[in-house]
């Protein structure tokens, strides 16, 4: 197959933990790999938002990551893109053309890249599958942060009436999306985020300690954007309950560099709790480096308010560690309570201290060793999900030609030589 994907508000290469990287940018990059390696074509188109950037990027074998123009480059606030999405439609359009290029499949990640792909559908006349990733609706009825438009909210349930498919990460998501949207059960299909298993594996955990400057303490570790909804300051609020002969130190990764007021709100909370000699902000850290972080710890925290799936879970997981989280995402079907971790029903302080201090101490659980806490999510390497994926779109182009819908028109660069991959 050949396989567009759109990806426009967030580079899939962009520095993780930063405003509008996450899971997300990484469940992009690796599914376009994994499909990649399979034998399809992949190309990831985003929005140019550096000069540095070539505007064709090799992802691997048969995927790449192509910028375009979308509204002047560098940051723009992300619902800015919007007045821009036809701009980088028209230059989509242009791209495919000097390319020769025929997609059988386009796959949209986001609402922004949902509406550009329903505005050039038509013109395509290819089928549209669609992950949304996180709900408006769904981030306005939990309450925290700044509250969702309704150009967006209106633009999501237009969406899952007008594209044949729905790729969800969980069942919670897919009841979300009948919930809020409106969407039609029959078009939603459920396929978990992944991890890469090669990157993310056990490390020696003295070597690395070492390496960290880590001597003897107890040692917690979030990872993930400093922003609100991922509950960071209720796991802070957690640290004072632990009072004991041994020291908890909590390191932290994540945090934008171009905008540090939300992590020096987060430092000036450590201190007005005395714990700021307890808590290490460590700030962006490169995916390469993460499975040292995680191998370090004693406990990977997730006190987040909503998670569409939590990919840190399975990176934690996969590096040997476990993980204590909130009732979000994937969890319930992550985790295996007391003894790859635990699921507390909400992020009040008392209770993640209480879930903490029960895996630290090994009061009533029975932690698995490391290898078999890695073995509970070998099911969900990027291969298995490149395979359900695959099943998907090949599903539901089958399902777009059987309704009669007219193939792409053919369409050559002006050499004449057709387009026959990368």
């Amino acid at each position: 197959m050949k396989i567009a994907m759109l990806s426009i508000h967030s580079c899939p290469l962009g520095r993780l933990g930063e405003e509008n990287t996450g899971g997300m940018s990484v469940y992009v990059r690796e599914l376009a790999r994994e499909l990649g390696k399979r034998g399809h074509w992949v190309d990831v188109f985003t929005r140019a938002h550096e000069p540095m950037h070539d505007q064709i990027v090799p992802l691997g074998r048969n995927a790449r990551l192509i910028h375009l123009r979308a509204g002047e480059e560098g940051r723009i606030p992300k619902l800015a893109i919007y007045n821009h999405l036809t701009e980088f439609g028209h230059n989509l359009r242009n791209f495919r053309k000097s390319e020769g290029v025929e997609y059988d499949i386009i796959h949209s990640h986001y609402w922004l890249s949902g509406w550009a792909v329903r505005c050039m559908q038509k013109r395509w006349s290819i089928p549209h599958v669609i992950s949304f990733h996180t709900l408006g609706a769904v981030k306005n009825a939990v309450g925290i942060g700044e509250k969702e438009p309704m150009l967006r909210i209106q633009s999501e349930e237009e969406l899952v009436k007008n594209c044949q498919q729905i790729i969800a990460s969980t069942s919670r998501e897919r009841d979300e999306l009948i919930r809020y949207c409106g969407a039609s059960p029959g078009r939603i299909r459920i396929v978990p985020c992944g991890v890469n298993l090669d990157l993310f594996r056990p490390i020696n955990k003295e070597r690395v300690r070492r390496r960290l400057n880590l001597n003897g303490e107890g040692v917690l570790l979030f990872v993930g954007r400093i922003v609100p909804i991922k509950g960071l300051d209720r796991l802070l609020m957690a640290m004072p309950y632990f009072k004991g002969e041994r020291p908890i130190k909590l390191l932290v990764i994540g945090g934008d560099e171009q905008n540090p007021i939300p992590r020096e709100n987060l430092r000036n909370l450590t201190k007005e709790l005395g714990i700021s000699d307890r808590v290490m902000f460590f700030g962006f850290v490169e995916h390469k480096e993460l499975p040292c972080f995680y191998s370090a710890a004693d406990v990977c925290v997730i006190p987040s308010f909503h998670e569409s799936f939590g990919l840190v879970a399975l990176e934690s997981l996969a590096c040997g560690t476990p993980v204590i989280a909130t009732k979000v995402g994937a969890m319930e079907s992550i985790i295996w309570s007391d003894h790859t971790g635990y699921v507390v029903d909400d992020n009040t302080p008392v209770h993640l201290a209480e879930k903490i201090f029960r895996f630290l101490s090994g009061v009533n659980v029975t932690p698995e060793p490391i290898d078999v806490i890695r073995a509970s999510v070998l099911r969900f390497s990027w291969s298995h999900v490149a395979e359900a994926a695959e099943r998907e779109y090949a599903s539901v182009m089958k399902g777009y030609l059987a309704k009669g819908e007219t193939p792409l028109e053919d369409l050559r660069p002006s050499n004449g030589k057709a387009h026959t991959g990368h």
